[in-house]
């Protein structure tokens, strides 16, 4: 067997129907007594439900998390925390919020505690884990079935490019292809029927450890195009995920027959065909194909694919800015992915 190093993500999960009712003794055994809860504008009445939750331990409500965490947003969260004298973060939400939370942990030290509300897997990013995660179904089954679909995609394509990574091991290849069988087969269902609680559980769960492979691996081409292409153009973080996996997939397909392997396996009517698989998977999600229908124009092609060379990153297969640029086309003009680039 190849030698390898894993390293265990640090953190508590506390995973299952109704778990959000662990959040007050969760708090006790931190002994913290000051929380403050964010969220975004839409959700500020799951923030208000936690703040009715536990009680005299929240001290405030900042629902002002946005798309990218505005550094502007940032600093008056951080003015909020100060000013309350917060001794730890409740974020509660998707990546907006999640992301706002890890920006305050990481400038103050306060405690974090994530309650998803999406399958995005922002949670689990490497830059910064929380130090409690409360994984509840519950709270997943008010998100439309449509953001479902692109939320649980954005997670599967952590695993996808931790199955070649540079640093990935025989655990992390474990956990990325159950996180994507998880999720495949329970996003089918649930874009058909989003009530459905096993289906919805199981893409909770499938969602964690596609979270786990992007917060123990190096991400490659297909992350750094999201951030280019999504921080740039102010593009919908789920949706651009969605729209762009099936290229960067095809574009790394031949320096990564293994890997390719190994999500065909996993994905249903893949035929062997990892592509044919996860172009199969989306078609059935109904998911949206083009980065134009988002407003991105034509002309920002360019400037994509140049902003996306300017910085060193790993890939198993050597960037080519003019390949690049025809695949962020057709991405932008929601053409089939193809591996003849």
């Amino acid at each position: 067997m190849e030698s390898f190093i894993y390293t265990a993500s640090p953190g508590r999960v506390i995973f299952g129907s109704g778990s959000l009712s662990k959040l007050p003794e969760e708090l006790e055994r931190e002994g913290r007594q000051a929380a403050l809860i964010l969220s975004t504008s839409f959700q500020a009445g799951e923030a208000e439900k936690v703040r009715d939750l536990i009680g005299s331990r929240a001290v405030g409500i900042f629902t002002e998390a946005a798309m990218h965490t505005p550094a502007d947003t940032t600093e008056r969260a951080l003015a909020v925390a100060q000013n309350l004298k917060a001794d730890s973060i409740v974020s509660v939400g998707g990546g907006s919020t999640i992301g706002l939370g890890k920006a305050i942990s990481i400038r103050t030290g306060l405690l974090h505690i994530c309650i998803p509300t999406t399958y995005a897997g922002s949670e689990r990013d490497p830059k910064i884990f929380p130090s409690i995660v409360i994984y509840d179904v519950n709270l997943t089954t008010t998100l439309p079935q449509s953001h479902s679909a692109t939320s649980g995609v954005n997670a599967i394509a952590h695993a996808v490019e931790a199955l070649y990574a540079p640093d990935t091991n025989p655990i992390i290849k474990l956990l990325a292809k159950e996180g994507v069988r998880a999720l495949a087969a329970s996003l089918l269902v649930i874009v058909k029927d989003g009530s459905d609680l096993e289906a919805r559980s199981k893409a909770l769960y499938g969602a964690w450890l596609c979270g786990l492979c992007l917060g123990s691996t190096a991400m490659s081409l297909h992350h750094k195009l999201c951030h280019t292409v999504g921080g740039s153009f102010d593009l919908p973080h789920a949706e651009t995920h969605t729209i762009l996996l099936p290229h960067t997939i095809a574009y790394n397909n031949p320096a990564v027959p293994e890997a390719m392997r190994d999500l065909a396996e996993v994905l249903p009517e893949s035929n062997g065909d990892a592509i044919e698989g996860l172009n199969a998977l989306l078609n059935q999600l109904r998911v949206e194909r083009a980065l134009k229908t988002f407003g991105m124009k034509e002309e920002d092609v360019d400037k994509a694919a140049a902003i996306a060379m300017e910085n060193r990153y790993s890939n198993p297969r050597e960037v080519d800015q003019e390949k690049l640029r025809e695949l962020i086309r057709r991405a932008w003009a929601g053409e089939p992915a193809k591996t003849d680039l």
